[in-house]
């Protein structure tokens, strides 16, 4: 009977690749890939070209230290603002989306489902000028807060999933427990339930964060004097006045700076949820 392949006794016997070797086989094609297609476009570009219009370094230095002091401040602030407020109102709107009584949970869902579905920039152009003037309503800190509390809105709706669903993941028997000693509903949501639902749901809520730091650029549509403007706001008004593409690129830096740190804190924080699963 011929021997299979792979089979001594045919005398063409081929040695099996074990499963591991194969993976670090076919990671180290795509690493090497990856390197060449690098290599590619970083020698096949017109350096001469690209660096004065994107890398100036003389540009970049007159940039400093007011796109620090000033736009990565305000970047900062509005993003604290906008992710408390989220915070808070998304609270709110998750309670009232997991309470018995219908007309709440119908008012919560109906403005979740709205503002998940609208645009982000539609809600800020709306409430930084179509509500001011339709109900004839000055916002606390003119065009920039009525923007801001666009932000919070549209915040808020996806904050209140992630924390409905942080609340529903806490064991029954928690609840359960907390009744059984005296505690009343209110209480016990307060001191047992949502401090366990918060825990659990501290990498999406990081996550949210680090979406609202990018969603304030969206605030550049209502106009900002010049010492409310934020990272996008500062570079575009650079690039107006410096023809190139450099401050744009120091603003996308600082922004990799702010971000980065969180997304790494996302990634440590579900490892630790997971070990401690």
């Amino acid at each position: 009977m011929p021997g299979r392949a792979g089979d001594p006794a045919d005398g063409r016997y081929i040695p099996r690749v074990k499963r591991s070797t194969r993976r670090y086989l076919v990671q180290g094609t795509l690493y090497v890939v990856f390197v060449l297609v690098v290599l590619f476009v970083v020698l096949s570009a017109d350096w001469e070209r690209i660096q004065p219009y994107f890398f100036n370094p003389e540009i970049a230095a007159s940039l400093f230290p007011d796109i620090v002091l000033t736009a990565a401040k305000n970047t900062v602030i509005y993003t604290l603002i906008a992710f408390v407020g989220g915070v808070l109102l998304g609270l709110v709107l998750a309670l009232m989306k997991l309470s018995p009584v219908l007309p709440y949970r119908w008012l919560a869902t109906g403005f979740i489902e709205l503002f998940r579905g609208l645009p982000a920039l539609l809600v800020i152009f709306a409430f930084a000028f179509a509500v001011p003037i339709a109900l004839e309503w000055r916002p606390p800190g003119g065009s920039t807060g009525a923007g801001l509390i666009g932000l919070i809105i549209v915040s808020s709706a996806y904050i209140a999933e992630t924390i409905r669903a942080g609340i529903e993941a806490v064991p029954k028997g928690q609840t359960e427990a907390a009744r059984s000693l005296g505690l009343n509903p209110l209480w016990t949501m307060i001191t047992v339930v949502l401090p366990q639902a918060f825990r659990i749901i501290t990498p999406p809520l990081t996550n949210e964060l680090v979406i609202i730091i990018k969603d304030t650029s969206l605030l550049f549509i209502v106009g900002m004097a010049l010492d409310q403007r934020e990272l996008t706001t500062f570079a575009r008004d650079a690039l107006s006045s410096t023809a190139s593409a450099t401050p744009l690129v120091v603003a996308a830096l600082l922004y990799l700076v702010i971000t980065l740190p969180l997304t790494q804190l996302v990634a440590k924080l579900e490892r630790h949820n997971k070990r401690g699963r």
